[in-house]
């Protein structure tokens, strides 16, 4: 299906035309001459211009000129007229014309050639769509999930059951537990897997920035945007767009998402032509939704628009069961065929550790472990004090004194409220270089955006 403007000031021709072609499928406005057709154009997208030459007020080949001029993706444009002349013609196509019919022509005629201009202008947008994609991500390969545990069964059991449909899907957990590997599986075993899977973290971007990457913006929208910018929104057509940590979007943004969920369009930033899209939203957050909700951090009508179907990841210390072999699937991915084998202590330990981090941390953990690693084996001399010991850093601060007065090793605590002192501030410093901007900030002092947040509500410091 196409849609088509039919700009002719003969009426009997133009209500003719339409029936035809909407019979046929397709979508069918008309207007009465140019001016009436420059103002549908702007209101929205059409693939196809059916435009008469000789009309009223701005006539077919003044508004061909307009169009090259002011549109950066016009429609394919078919030219109508019953006084046809080679020199109209050769005009009409070296302003971008698709095609030249003269009057009276028949109606099979034109939707064989409605047909092939729609065709070459879907392969026009698909062209931009596709460069925008490789220009903003690379192929995204789903790595095995490693699920011997009874909740990550489930967990998959779920995604099995809610990917078919088009159904909204929110992830919950704690940062690290691979939120965004269950919204690439529900992709995968979607309908829509051979279509596009966009993802985008709304903690990483400024508030201001935010807004251009969901839904684009046309060019002169703002100070820099020389160009038009194609959003997220539009990147994901006939796919899954997937927002993690969706509950540190700023809240003059929520209202715009909201009503691009509920209408399936939207506004480019700076733009007055709807973008209608087909989007599959998978969301994701660590944070507590009823408590986000009764802060007044996150609106309660677009949580359950997104929260049609929730699916929680458990954390890693209460699926004892997949700590093992999915140290071992971690260790393959580190040091490919070749790994270091895990001694039983060392698996031990693994096991015993209560991993606040959950995958992320078991992963860093590793890959110190691979890099100290002798003789191909991974023993506990070659995992973190704090892992061996069974001791969270997050939680309580210690100092190592590997020689005790009995020959045994021992960890002493070590003033504790000191040193979240100094943590608070390090933080205060480095939200006042970066202006409070939480995502520069994150960077700055090399940790995850999420972290960041924890240590914000946990320091009383998410308030300028």
């Amino acid at each position: 299906m196409a849609k088509l403007l039919v700009v002719d000031d003969e009426k009997n021709l133009r209500l003719v035309v339409q029936k035809e072609l909407s019979r046929q499928g397709h979508e069918v406005e008309t207007a009465a001459d140019g001016e009436q057709a420059w103002e549908a154009l702007e209101g929205r997208d059409f693939d196809v211009l059916l435009c008469d030459i000789n009309m009223p007020r701005l006539d077919g080949m003044g508004l061909l000129r307009r169009l090259r001029e002011k549109s950066q993706t016009p429609p394919e444009i078919i030219m109508l007229t019953g006084q046809a002349t080679v020199e109209t013609a050769i005009e009409a196509m070296k302003l971008g014309a698709y095609d030249y019919l003269t009057k009276p022509y028949r109606l099979n005629e034109l939707a064989a050639l409605v047909t092939q201009a729609d065709e070459k202008q879907q392969l026009k947008l698909d062209n931009q769509r596709l460069r925008a994609q490789i220009e903003r991500t690379t192929n995204k390969n789903m790595p095995e999930i490693v699920a011997e545990s009874p909740q990550m069964k489930e967990v998959l059991r779920l995604v099995r059951r809610v990917a078919p449909s088009d159904t909204s899907v929110l992830i919950t957990g704690e940062s690290g537990v691979g939120k965004e590997l269950i919204a690439q599986a529900i992709h995968r075993l979607s309908p829509r897997s051979d279509k596009t899977f966009i993802d985008l973290n709304c903690a990483a971007l400024q508030d201001s920035l935010l807004e251009s990457e969901l839904f684009g913006h046309e060019a002169g929208a703002f100070s820099g945007a020389r160009a038009r910018k194609l959003g997220l929104f539009e990147l994901a057509h006939g796919g899954t767009l997937f927002l993690d940590e969706i509950m540190e979007m700023p809240a003059q943004l929520q209202s715009k998402l909201l009503r691009a969920l509920e209408t399936r369009s939207f506004f480019r930033v700076g733009g007055v032509k709807k973008v209608e899209v087909d989007v599959r939203l998978v969301a994701a957050t660590n944070r507590d939704t009823d408590r986000a909700i009764a802060d007044g951090v996150f609106r309660a009508d677009i949580l359950y628009r997104i929260n049609s179907f929730e699916i929680n990841i458990p954390p890693l210390r209460e699926r004892f069961e997949d700590i093992e072999p999915l140290a071992r699937y971690l260790l393959q991915k580190i040091a490919g065929h070749n790994s270091p084998e895990l001694t039983q202590p060392a698996i031990d330990a693994l096991n015993s550790f209560s991993w606040t981090g959950n995958v992320r941390q078991l992963r860093n953990c590793l890959e110190r472990a691979v890099l100290l690693a002798d003789n191909n084996k991974i023993t506990i001399k070659e995992l973190p004090p704090e892992v061996v010991y069974r001791i969270e850093k997050a939680n309580v601060s210690v100092s190592y004194n590997p020689q005790h007065q009995n020959g045994t090793s021992s960890f002493h605590n070590v003033a504790p409220t000191n040193l979240r002192d100094a943590e608070r501030q390090q933080i205060l410093t480095a939200l006042e270089k970066t202006g409070w901007h939480r995502g520069k900030t994150a960077e700055l002092l090399g940790i995850s955006p999420s972290t960041l947040y924890r240590r914000l509500r946990e320091y009383d410091l998410e308030i300028r």
